[in-house]
């Protein structure tokens, strides 16, 4: 498995020809239930810009269920020096992704990114990707839709709990999700080592009535912008 660290050298045909490689080995099934989670790792990242350089930073937030009690957080940030290819998304944010996951005390059973799993051209979104340097359980729940060519689905009804799946020739490959009623859905794909059904139960035995993002990728998102403030101007 390639460091992350060696990403900035590859060219757009070496990333789709890892994507590609890769995707064969997702699993869609997995031994994880509702039931059996004890802790669940939110990922998100934040970019800025100072000068000529971008920067980024990630954070994970984990949680205890079934208390849905925040028992750690934990962030890296650095120089972003992959360029920007659509689809190529994972190649710029997993180094990031990878060290902060490092730091982390507690190890969680599942973690879920804002972000896209095999609902992804070549199957191999964020969630996917990361999960091969994880070596855990991982989902996408991403609050907008990224439009994978060839991908058709219908609008869910507009009770809590409704979905449509997202279709490619056949093939599932997410599901747009309503979290709560008459709010715009949420889009799950299974990352791997899960199955899509496990993965929409968990997303809406994660979320409140504060918001209809779940939990553990609101909470990543919500300390991204905290961090990011503080680190404006800093390294």
């Amino acid at each position: 498995m390639l460091d992350p660290r060696g990403f900035s050298g590859l060219t757009q045909g070496d990333c789709v020809r890892i994507q590609e490689e890769l995707a064969g080995q997702v699993v869609q099934s997995g031994p994880l239930t509702l039931e059996s989670l004890r802790r669940v790792a939110g990922v998100d990242l934040a970019y800025w810009r100072e000068g000529d350089r971008e920067r980024a930073v990630c954070c994970i937030v984990v949680i205890q269920l079934p208390e849905r009690t925040v028992v750690e957080k934990c962030w890296a940030a650095g120089d972003v020096t992959f360029p920007y290819i659509p689809g190529c998304l994972a190649f710029r944010e997993l180094p990031l992704v990878v060290e902060a996951a490092a730091l982390l005390e507690h190890r969680p059973d599942l973690f879920v990114f804002d972000g896209n799993g095999i609902l992804h051209p070549r199957s191999m979104g964020l969630a996917s990707h990361a999960s091969f340097y994880l070596n855990t359980p991982t989902v996408g729940m991403a609050k907008s839709y990224f439009k994978v060519e060839g991908a058709r689905f219908d609008p869910p009804g507009p009770e809590a709990g409704m979905s449509s799946d997202i279709v490619r020739e056949g093939r599932v490959l997410g599901r747009a999700l309503r979290t709560r009623r008459e709010v715009r859905p949420i889009f799950v794909s299974v990352g791997n080592w899960i199955d899509l059904d496990t993965a929409c139960k968990l997303a809406l035995a994660l979320t409140d009535q504060e918001s209809h993002i779940p939990i553990p990728t609101r909470y990543a998102d919500l300390e991204t912008h905290i961090q990011r403030e503080t680190l404006r101007g800093v390294g």
